[in-house]
């Protein structure tokens, strides 16, 4: 099973993909986090921020993914993710693809701004700081209209946020698992 977080950044995807591993750790579900920015600093540095370059990092965690789930691994790839159409190729293309939108306003994320990505973004353009491709200020997000879960990190803590995926992720292993037991 791959599970798709997507969301704005600071959002918390990557604070709760690792919650939920804490979490399920010593069950028997296994589970690997893909960091989208960890991928990108250490393995996909040929990557920018254009809409391709996005859509192709999405494409290769993807994959990656794929490996990990084909194994039985469940595998949290934790990236914003911004384009229906890339979320939408995961899910046609690979098994078991399950869609969690972590959403949090922006405003809010304007306040954490652990970063200081969306200060940069609000800088005028003639600053050299200015950040010109922040998804959800100047550059799009599309929401996704049907997500498999829908997680708002701004109305819950992440105890609540983290029981919440890790049942839902007990429950999807389970009904796999039973899927599998039938054949």
């Amino acid at each position: 099973m791959i599970i798709l977080l997507c969301g704005l950044s600071g959002a918390g995807k990557t604070t709760l993909a690792k919650s939920v591993k804490n979490r399920l750790t010593g069950s028997e579900i296994s589970i690997e986090i893909i960091d989208a920015d960890e991928y990108r600093q250490k393995l996909f540095t040929d990557l920018r921020y254009s809409k391709e370059d996005r859509l192709e990092n999405i494409r290769r965690l993807g994959f990656v993914a794929s490996k990990f789930s084909a194994h039985g691994i469940v595998t949290i790839i934790s990236a914003i993710n911004p384009y229906d159409a890339m979320r939408t190729e995961l899910v046609t293309n690979y098994k078991q693809v399950k869609v969690v939108h972590v959403y949090c306003p922006v405003n809010v994320l304007m306040e954490r701004d652990t970063k200081g990505l969306y200060k940069r973004a609000l800088l005028p353009d003639n600053d050299p700081q200015k950040l010109y491709n922040l998804t959800g200020v100047n550059d799009p997000f599309e929401i996704p209209l049907e997500p498999d879960l829908y997680i708002n990190t701004d109305l819950m803590d992440i105890t609540e946020c983290t029981g919440r995926l890790s049942a839902y992720i007990q429950y999807q292993y389970y009904l796999s698992y039973k899927k599998s037991m039938a054949v």
